[in-house]
C-alpha cells in the first residue's frame, strides 16, 4: 500500500499540485492508495490479523547515530503501542532486493553514468593552472543540472597537488599548479540512483614521467581487477587481489624493494603506506549501497573498481574507478567510454 498527503487548495497554494490517489496509483503502478491520515487506522486494521511485523532501521556498520533517527523513533513508538506482536528486521529482505538490480534500475545507473561523463569531459575542457578546486566542482555541478540529474550523489573530491593524498578530502578550496594531478572523485545522482567515478588528470594538461609511471600502475591493476568481476568472486576477494597486485607496482615504483617486502611485518604490509583503501563497494541508491563484502557477486549487481596510489613525499595521488556491473557472460563497465589512457586524456585536454 502507499499512503500519499492528502492535498486542498490552501496546500497547493504554497506547495504546489499534490497526486491525487488514481494519479498516484497510475504512476506508482501500487494499486492500494490511501491518505497519510488514514495511517494509523489501516496499521491497526492489518495487525489485527497479522502476529510478525518487519521494521526498517540503519545497519550501515559505520553508521553511529548520537540521535535517533525516523526509523528508531517510529520502532519505539511501536514496541509502545503493540506490545504483544513479534517485531523482526526488514533489512535483510531490503539488502536482497537492493543488492540485485532490475533491469530499469541498471537504466537508470546507466544514466547517472552519463551524466557523470558529461561532467568528466567539461573538467577536461576547463582545467588550468591557476583554476580553484571549488571553481571545477560548480562547473561539474552545473552541467549535472543542465542534464536534469538531482545533483551530486555524495560530496565531490576535487584534490589537487597533495590533497589528492587525503583520501576523503572534500574542502575543495585550493588553487590547482601548474605540474600537479588533479584526482577528482564525483559521481552523478539521476532517479536517485547514483554512479561513482574517480579520474586523475594533470592540470596543466601533460603527464610528467614519473607521474605517468604512477598512474599507469594503477591502470594496470584497474583492468586486471576488472576482468575478476564475475559471479561466485567476493569484493574481498577483489581486495586481497588489489593488495597483491599493487604490492608489486609499488615495488616497481621504486618505493620499497624485494627485499623490504621480503623481511615485512605481516601485520603491517608496507603497501598500506601508499594504498590504504579497499577497491570494491556497491553502488545504487546510496554511493556506498547495501552489500556484505564476503557475499558473493550475482549476476545484477553493481560494484565499484577503485585501486590508488598516494605517494604523499611526492604530492602524487592516483586513483582510477568505474562502475561495474555483474553478468553470467562476465563484468560489464557501465563507465567504459569515460577516457582514462593517458595518450585519450592529454589528448582532450590539449583540444580546450
Amino acid at each position: 500500500a502507499l499512503f500519499i498527503i492528502k492535498t486542498n487548495e490552501q496546500l497547493a497554494t504554497w506547495e504546489g499540485h499534490k497526486y491525487a490517489k488514481e494519479e498516484a496509483r497510475t504512476i506508482s503502478g501500487i494499486e492500494h492508495v490511501y491518505w497519510l491520515d488514514d495511517f494509523d487506522i489501516s496499521l491497526r486494521e492489518v495487525l489485527s490479523y497479522t502476529g510478525t511485523v518487519f521494521l526498517n532501521s540503519n545497519e550501515y556498520v559505520k553508521y553511529f547515530g548520537d540521535v535517533p533517527d525516523k526509523n528508531h523513533r517510529f520502532a519505539l513508538e511501536f514496541k509502545n503501542k503493540y506490545p504483544l506482536h513479534k517485531i523482526d528486521r526488514a533489512a535483510p529482505i531490503i539488502t536482497q532486493l537492493r543488492s540485485i538490480k532490475s533491469e530499469e534500475e541498471i537504466q537508470l545507473i546507466q544514466k547517472a553514468c552519463a551524466i557523470t561523463q558529461k561532467g568528466f569531459d567539461r573538467v577536461l575542457r576547463t582545467v588550468k593552472p591557476g583554476i580553484r578546486e571549488f571553481e571545477i566542482e560548480a562547473e561539474i555541478s552545473h552541467e549535472f543540472t543542465i542534464n536534469r540529474a538531482n545533483g551530486h550523489g555524495y560530496a565531490p573530491i576535487i584534490a589537487s597537488g597533495k590533497n589528492a593524498c587525503v583520501l576523503h578530502y572534500i574542502d575543495n578550496n585550493e588553487t590547482c599548479q601548474d605540474g600537479d594531478l588533479l584526482l577528482m572523485d564525483f559521481g552523478a545522482e539521476y532517479a536517485y540512483y547514483t554512479a561513482d567515478m574517480s579520474r586523475t588528470i594533470p592540470v596543466n594538461g601533460k603527464f610528467t614521467a614519473r607521474q605517468k609511471q604512477c598512474y599507469n600502475a594503477v591502470l594496470d591493476v584497474f583492468k586486471q581487477l576488472r576482468e575478476m568481476y564475475v559471479p561466485g568472486n567476493t569484493p574481498d576477494m577483489i581486495n586481497e587481489a588489489a593488495e597483491k597486485l599493487m604490492e608489486a607496482e609499488i615495488v616497481k615504483l621504486g618505493l620499497f624493494t624485494e627485499d623490504d617486502i621480503k623481511h615485512q611485518d605481516s601485520d603491517k604490509p608496507l603497501f598500506k603506506k601508499y594504498f590504504m583503501h579497499g577497491v570494491a563497494h556497491p553502488i545504487g541508491l546510496d554511493v556506498h549501497d547495501v552489500g556484505s563484502k564476503y557475499e558473493a557477486f550475482k549476476p545484477g549487481m553493481v560494484f565499484t573498481c577503485e585501486p590508488g596510489i598516494y605517494i604523499r613525499e611526492e604530492n602524487i595521488g592516483v586513483r582510477i574507478e568505474n562502475d561495474i556491473l555483474i553478468t553470467e557472460n562476465g563484468p560489464v563497465d557501465l563507465m567504459a567510454e569515460i577516457p582514462v589512457e593517458v595518450e585519450e586524456i592529454e589528448s582532450l585536454m590539449q583540444k580546450k
